[in-house]
C-alpha cells in the first residue's frame, strides 16, 4: 500500500513541477530556440490546456479500459514527450511536446486518485490525503527552485534542458515499479460511455480562444486572430450546448443548474487565471525588468510560494469548515492587499526595487492565493449531492487548469502589449488588470456554498 501511495505521489509531483517550472524557464528557453514573446506565452499554456480539456475524460477513460493500463499509458507518453522537449531543436516541436506532455498528464493523473480509493481502507486512504498537501506543496516551491539552479549551472552545457531531460529517469523508474505493484484492471467496464464529442468541442472551444489571444497580442489583431476568438467562443457555446443535451455528458446537467457550483466555477475561474497569471509575470518582471539570474529570481519567489503553503496547510487544517465561503472573501481580500503593496512598490521605484523589498509584499500575495487555491473548491462542492461528487471535484480541476492556461495567455499579453513603455509600465498595468478582475469576482462569492461538505470524501 505504501509503495502504491509513493508511486501515485510521484505523479502527481512531477505533474506539478513541469507545470511550474516553466515560470523560471521559460525567458531562457525563449532566448536560446529563438522563440521571442510568442514561445514565452505558449510554452506553459500548452501544457495546461492538454491538461485541462482532457483531465475530464481521463478518469472516464481508466473507468473503462482499466486504471492500470491508463497509468501506464499516461507515465510512458509523459515520459517520451519529456524527452523530446529535452532535446527540441525549434519552439514548434517544443509547444506539440508540451501539449502531448499535458495529454498524456491528463491520462495519469486521475488514474492514481481512483485505484487508491479501490485499494486502501479509509484508515490509510486518510493517511495518505493527509501526505498530498505537503508533497504536492513542496514540489511547487522546489520545482521552479531547482529549475533556476539548473540553469545557473549549465549541466554539460545543456542549460534548461536537463530540467525535463530528468524526467526519462523518473518515469522510467515509475513504470517498472507500477508494472510490479499496481493490481490489476479486472473491474474495468467497458460499458463506461465517453463523450467524445464534448471533448472535441471544449478543446477547438480553448484552443482558439488562447491561439487568437496570443498571435492577437504578439501580431497584432489581424482578422485571423479575431476569428480565432469568435470560433473559440461559439464552439465554447457549442460545448455547452452539449453538456445540456447529451445523454452521457462530462459535465452532469444537474451541476449546472446548482446555482452554488457554477459560481464556484465562476470564482475559480478567475482567481486561478488572474493568480497563475500573475506569478508567471512576477517572474518574467524580476528576470527582465530587475534583471535577476534564473537562480536568483527562482529564489526571489519562495516568499510567495512559502506563504501560499502556509495558508493552504491552514485553510485545510480546520479555517476552510469553520468559515466555509468567508474565507474565500478574505482569501481574495488579502491577495489583492498583496497586489496592491507590488503595485506601490513599482510605481514609487520602478525598475530599482530589490527582491527583499518585494518579498514582504510577496507573502501577503502567497497567502491569499493559498487561502483561494484551497477554500474554492472545497467551498464549491458544498451543495453537491454525493453522486454528484465525482463529476464536480473532475469538472474544478479542469477549471484550475484551463484557467491557468487562459490566465498565464492573457495575463502575459497585457504584460507584454504594455511593455513598449517598460517593463515597470508594464507591471503596473498588469497589476490593475489582476487587481480588477480579483475585485469583480467578489459579488460571485455571496452565490457560493456557506460551507464546504461536512465530509470531505464525499
Amino acid at each position: 500500500m505504501w509503495a502504491i501511495l509513493g508511486l501515485v505521489l510521484l505523479a502527481d509531483a512531477i505533474d506539478v513541477i513541469d507545470g511550474t517550472i516553466t515560470n523560471i524557464a521559460a525567458p531562457t528557453i525563449a532566448r536560446e530556440l529563438n522563440g521571442g514573446e510568442s514561445l514565452i506565452k505558449w510554452v506553459g499554456p500548452a501544457y495546461m490546456l492538454a491538461m485541462g480539456v482532457l483531465l475530464l475524460i481521463g478518469g472516464r477513460l481508466g473507468d473503462k479500459f482499466g486504471q492500470r493500463k491508463l497509468f501506464l499509458i499516461g507515465m510512458g507518453g509523459f515520459t517520451l514527450a519529456s524527452a523530446v522537449i529535452g532535446f527540441s531543436p525549434d519552439p514548434g516541436l517544443l509547444i506539440a511536446a508540451r501539449v502531448a506532455q499535458g495529454a498524456f498528464g491528463a491520462l495519469l493523473i486521475p488514474q492514481g486518485m481512483a485505484i487508491m480509493t479501490k485499494a486502501f481502507d479509509r484508515e490509510m486512504l486518510a493517511k495518505a490525503f493527509g501526505l498530498f498537501g505537503p508533497v504536492l506543496g513542496i514540489s511547487s516551491v522546489g520545482g521552479p527552485v531547482l529549475a533556476g539552479f539548473i540553469i545557473n549551472a549549465d549541466l554539460f552545457g545543456l542549460s534548461w534542458r536537463p530540467i525535463f531531460l530528468a524526467n526519462i529517469f523518473l518515469g522510467i523508474i515509475g513504470m517498472i515499479i507500477a508494472v510490479r505493484i499496481l493490481p490489476r484492471d479486472d473491474d474495468a467496464d467497458r460499458s463506461t460511455v465517453v463523450d467524445g464529442w464534448g471533448s472535441g468541442l471544449l478543446s477547438v472551444a480553448m484552443f482558439g480562444l488562447l491561439y487568437g489571444l496570443i498571435e492577437g497580442s504578439t501580431n497584432g489583431w489581424h482578422a485571423f486572430s479575431v476569428i480565432a476568438v469568435v470560433v473559440g467562443l461559439l464552439f465554447f457555446g457549442a460545448f455547452a450546448y452539449r453538456q445540456r443535451t447529451a445523454e452521457h455528458p462530462l459535465i452532469k446537467p444537474s451541476l449546472l443548474k446548482n446555482r452554488g457550483f457554477t459560481s464556484g466555477m465562476v470564482v475559480g475561474l478567475v482567481a486561478f487565471a488572474a493568480s497563475t497569471g500573475l506569478f508567471f509575470v512576477l517572474s518574467l518582471f524580476i528576470q527582465e525588468g530587475l534583471h535577476a539570474s534564473p537562480r536568483d529570481a527562482s529564489l526571489g519567489l519562495v516568499p510567495l510560494t512559502v506563504g501560499l503553503i502556509g495558508a493552504s496547510f491552514a485553510a485545510m487544517g480546520g479555517l476552510v469548515t469553520k468559515l466555509g465561503r468567508k474565507l474565500v472573501f478574505i482569501g481574495l481580500g488579502v491577495s489583492i492587499v498583496g497586489c496592491g503593496w507590488v503595485l506601490a512598490l513599482v510605481k514609487f521605484s520602478g525598475t530599482d526595487l530589490s527582491l527583499w523589498a518585494l518579498a514582504p509584499a510577496f507573502i501577503v500575495i502567497g497567502v491569499g492565493t493559498g487561502l483561494c487555491f484551497t477554500t474554492i473548491p472545497t467551498v464549491a462542492l458544498g451543495d453537491a449531492k454525493p453522486d454528484e461528487a465525482g463529476s464536480a471535484s473532475g469538472s474544478l480541476g479542469s477549471i484550475q487548469q484551463l484557467a491557468s492556461a487562459i490566465g498565464s495567455a492573457a495575463v502575459t499579453s497585457v504584460f507584454f502589449m504594455a511593455a513598449t513603455s517598460g517593463f515597470a509600465h508594464a507591471m503596473e498595468v498588469t497589476l490593475i488588470v489582476v487587481l480588477a478582475a480579483t475585485a469583480l469576482s467578489l459579488p460571485f462569492v455571496v452565490l457560493m456554498p456557506r460551507k464546504a461538505p461536512s465530509e470531505p470524501s464525499e
